[in-house]
């Protein structure tokens, strides 16, 4: 048994260095249906559950105050990526489609509520779940935090989000080749291929971590000096929005070109999710079934919205299928998707995901606290 904060936080680092070594540097087939934060959060809570980690008082002291720093960090590297200057390039029908897939991811979530009558930890949970379809991982435990979602209710959000979104890419991809008869449907032109020269606040050069790490830990204390100050809805929102905001504002600035802060907020992202397991007790899994489906519906309502938008406003398959993913399946999978239509738009696909990371953080808060309150 682990009895000490330093074994604890060993461990959850062995765990998470093992799984990210798997993903980078093998080809297991598993790894591209179960992502590596599913893996590394269903082994600290396999862990947790088998008593192996003792919940006295230091251990916990010392999960807190980690989760607590490493949270708006996270957020703020994340956030160096994205360059808006270039989301407006995107142009009008790319821009529509994705506003459409935001507000009907949305209101999916919302008509869903309604019809399971989620309880408060579910709904709060569906909240988190709702931050990861709007931007990704990474936004759902950054709005679970926000909500107060029970470490076990986010193993239900987990597991939606691996199952639900593993089907929705398969139905994308699957579409992909009638592509021609939706767009004649709707009445739309193709996308051009000149989008293709889009790109992302991507940098290159030398990683260097250490500015970044230090950097990232001082708008951590920042922001939660702010937090204290200037109180939005609760302590743990307020230092998120602040994260987030800083994160935006760092983006506009020669900050985005130092190169390192997707690896590092990654692995940041991993940390928190192997934190979050290991506080995570599950006796059974009763009702994931119900969950699944729950999202499976959630999924189709957006699909049916986005299609009479696409019919409305004249969009083709291409750009409401990759705004569609870009927000559910975020950075690796929505380039992906726009690759099988156009090897040259891949950079749309990945510049579509890079802005669910501000979108999905204050969507996902939005459609989580409607939720809480249809409790």
């Amino acid at each position: 048994m682990i009895i000490t904060p330093l074994a604890y936080l060993a461990t959850i680092a062995i765990i998470v260095a093992f799984f990210a070594f798997l993903d980078l540097k093998t080809n297991y087939k598993i790894l591209k249906y179960v992502p590596a934060v599913v893996l590394i959060y269903a082994l600290a809570m396999l862990l947790a559950s088998f008593g192996v980690f003792e919940q006295n008082a230091q251990i916990h002291h010392i999960y807190k105050l980690t989760k607590t720093n490493l949270l708006p960090a996270m957020l703020f590297l994340m956030l160096l990526q994205v360059d808006l200057r270039h989301f407006v390039k995107l142009g009008k029908s790319l821009i529509i489609a994705y506003l459409l897939a935001v507000f009907s991811i949305a209101a999916a979530f919302i008509l869903t509520a309604f019809i399971f009558h989620f309880d408060a930890n579910i709904a709060a949970a569906f909240g988190a779940l709702a931050g990861s379809w709007m931007g990704g991982t990474a936004n759902m435990v950054a709005v679970g935090s926000a909500l107060g979602v029970p470490e076990d209710a986010f193993a239900y959000a987990l597991v939606v989000d691996s199952v639900d979104y593993t089907l929705w890419v398969m139905l994308l991809l699957f579409l992909v080749p009638f592509a021609k008869f939706f767009n004649k449907f709707t009445q739309s032109e193709e996308t051009l291929a000149y989008l293709g020269a889009i790109g992302c606040a991507c940098s290159m050069g030398a990683k260097k971590y250490w500015l970044l790490i230090a950097l990232a830990l001082g708008v951590s204390l920042f922001s939660q000096i702010l937090a204290t100050k200037f109180v939005i809805l609760n302590a743990t929102t307020s230092m998120i929005i602040f994260a987030t905001l800083l994160g935006i504002a760092g983006s506009f600035t020669k900050l985005r070109f130092v190169n390192g802060s997707s690896e590092v907020s990654t692995t940041m992202l991993y940390t928190l999710i192997a934190l979050i397991g290991s506080n995570a007790v599950i006796e059974n899994f009763s009702g994931l079934g119900m969950y699944v489906f729950a999202g499976l519906v959630i999924l189709l309502i957006h699909a049916l919205i986005m299609i009479a938008g696409a019919k409305l406003f004249r969009l083709d398959l291409f750009s409401i299928s990759v705004a569609s993913l870009a927000n559910i399946g975020g950075v690796a999978s929505a380039p992906i998707l726009a690759a099988t239509y156009n090897k040259s738009l891949v950079s749309v696909g990945v510049l579509m995901a890079i802005m669910g990371y501000i979108i999905g953080t204050f969507g996902g808060l939005f459609v989580g606290y409607v939720l809480l309150r249809l409790v």
